[in-house]
């Protein structure tokens, strides 16, 4: 069954197994030992070795990605440290490690170098279409056949263009053919390394690497252990006054914040979902479209001050890894980003303000939300949906047959849809006077061409296309991020069912203004 999934399911199924075997060993009653276990349990002696030369690399591989769903990195991690030893450490861990991902060396196949090369098709033709179009002169037709001198070649493609044959041919090494950055390169073993001083945590790299070598660090048991001590000191309140230790230390409520795009993952309805939740031993749940409704107003009101004052555009400032290119890539685009903070941002304040003790835990589609959380105390914890769902599936919750739970605040349909690319500029230019219009300019996911055209509309100081620039990493929106379990089209479908039955914005300004 697993060998019919397509090769980026099927790495996301393994990630999804291991998590559920890790989840299910930490709610047992020999969590470290568990653990251990977890490669010899899925490939046992004698199993079917199905991607790997042998059952010992495959353990190998199974096993670093059981240190990667820890929170460890395997770049630092001994080959010779037990995963029940490591089991243990992520227990203690106070908390999470300053990198988000991690890259699995055995699981990294080490790709050719990216280059441009000329195939067997190459007839020589008269014309030399390459040779002329080659603006650095490093191509040249060496025995009636185009050749590339790799000193001189920058890769441009252009050769690859024009030929008329398409007998050259561009060879990419995904994880560096999909980084906007060029934060990610084979180091001189010919295997993967990311350079964080570049890394701006958008996540394409993991998702475009077919064989799941570039790992995001999970948070599931730091969550776990306040969970269950939260449990446990409920449990000692109730039958016992005596360790008062335990009860002080316990009684801390975790809280999730779940942001809109999560409301498309899922066979169920918001409602379900915020049971379903419950369920996991959270306290509370909040939706993160309350801190987006924030946002957009104060977005506005910064774009119209901006406007009044003479200035050519603005960028949006919700998606954070916009901000980290901002701050590593393109530190002249700054005076143009809005000040406003994240939905996340304001939602952890919220969450901070009425439940001061509180663990609160993010639940995100990408992994740069875990770099935002670094740089915010509101904010304990980030876990993605895919750590999500292998947590439901690992409590036998069926979401689909969850009671519906009512949300405490409404939030508009606007903020609700921040989760879509597009939605953010939207529901900026709703509120708006009509004396200062908006003139939206979409990013719709960072790549080197966008790089590019944010730097020039930084150089210039101005935006020909439009004054409001909206700027997405992923795809499709928060609803295309690498942590996503759920296809864009069924899951933007959901999300617009949820818009659909939501008040505007404007509406409940109308509202609070009329009362």
């Amino acid at each position: 069954m697993a060998m019919n999934l397509s090769p980026q399911k099927q790495t996301s199924h393994l990630k999804r197994e291991i998590l559920v075997r890790l989840i299910k060993a930490y709610l047992s009653d020999n969590y470290e030992e568990n653990t251990r276990l977890i490669p010899y349990d899925m490939r046992p002696k004698g199993h079917e070795v199905p991607y790997r030369c042998c059952i010992h690399n495959e353990r190998a591989i199974l096993r670093d990605r059981a240190i990667a769903s820890l929170g460890f990195s395997i770049e630092e991690t001994e080959d010779y440290t037990l995963l029940s030893e490591l089991a243990k450490e992520a227990e203690q861990r106070e908390k999470p490690e300053e990198n988000p991902l991690t890259v699995l060396t055995s699981a990294c196949k080490g790709c050719v170098p990216s280059r441009i090369y000329v195939t067997d098709l190459c007839q020589g033709c008269v014309a030399r279409p390459c040779v002329n179009t080659c603006k650095f002169g490093a191509i040249s037709v060496i025995n009636g056949k185009s050749t590339i001198d790799p000193a001189k070649c920058k890769n441009c493609g252009m050769c690859a263009q024009v030929c008329p044959y398409q007998a050259i041919q561009k060879i990419i090494v995904p994880c560096e053919n999909a980084c906007p950055v060029g934060a990610i390169a084979k180091d001189e073993n010919g295997y993967a390394r990311i350079d964080f001083e570049k890394c701006i945590s958008c996540g394409k790299c993991s998702a475009a690497c077919p064989f799941g070598a570039v790992h995001e660090k999970s948070q599931i048991i730091d969550v776990l252990k306040h969970i269950k001590a939260k449990n446990e000191s409920a449990a000692t309140d109730q039958n016992s006054k005596n360790d008062t230790k335990i009860v002080k230390e316990g009684k801390r409520k975790v809280i999730a914040m779940v942001a809109p795009a999560m409301f498309g993952q899922l066979p169920c309805s918001p409602k379900q979902l915020k049971d379903a939740i419950l369920k996991l031993g959270f306290d509370e749940v909040y939706e993160v479209a309350q801190g987006a409704d924030i946002t957009t107003k104060n977005e506005a009101a910064e774009f119209v001050e901006r406007m009044e004052k003479g200035e050519e555009f603005m960028t949006t400032s919700c998606c954070a890894g916009y901000n980290e290119l901002v701050d590593k890539h393109i530190p002249e685009i700054k005076p143009f980003r809005s000040d406003t903070k994240t939905p996340m941002y304001y939602t952890a304040e919220i969450v901070k303000r009425e439940h001061p003790s509180a663990i609160t835990v993010f639940f995100s589609p990408c992994v740069a939300k875990k770099r935002e959380a670094l740089k915010n105390p509101n904010v304990d914890y980030v876990l993605n949906y895919e750590e999500i769902g292998a947590w439901m599936i690992a409590l036998g919750i069926q979401v689909a047959e969850c009671a519906e739970k009512e949300f405490e605040t409404e939030s508009s349909a606007e903020a609700r849809n921040f989760c879509v690319t597009g939605g953010v500029a939207k529901a900026v230019e709703t509120i708006l006077p009509e004396e200062i219009p908006a003139h939206p300019v979409i990013i719709d996911g960072l790549n080197k061409q966008s790089v590019r055209d944010l730097k020039k509309y930084a150089k210039n100081g101005m935006c020909d296309l439009g004054n409001l620039i909206e700027v997405m990493s992923c795809q499709g929106g928060c609803l295309g991020g690498n942590s996503t379990v759920n296809a864009f089209k069924p899951a933007l479908k959901q999300v617009t069912a949820y818009v659909n039955e939501s008040s505007s914005i404007k509406e409940q300004i109308d509202e609070k203004v009329n009362h």
